[in-house]
């Protein structure tokens, strides 16, 4: 049965890989600072680097996918699957 409903491209861009990579980072590096701030406050600062991670990713892919690196944007070439 075919799908009447055009695909949405579901995120499959470099804008959305850049954004979500991003934001994974922020949490990896904050859960290392968070496993790792009993041995002193150094590590604590891990933390806050990653909690500030999170929300650029967001931007960052806002600003690539109006740079042309979303879905529809004219840099942006589809791949088969």
């Amino acid at each position: 049965m075919a799908n009447s409903i055009a695909d949405p491209g579901h995120g499959h861009s470099p804008a959305a890989w850049t954004a979500v990579i991003v934001m994974l980072a922020g949490f990896a590096i904050g859960t290392l600072g968070f496993c790792l701030a009993e041995f002193g406050p150094v590590w604590v600062a891990l933390i806050w680097i990653g909690v500030a991670l999170i929300p650029i990713g967001p931007i960052v892919g806002w600003a690539m996918a109006k740079a042309g690196y979303g879905v529809n944007g004219p840099k942006y070439s589809p791949k088969a699957h």
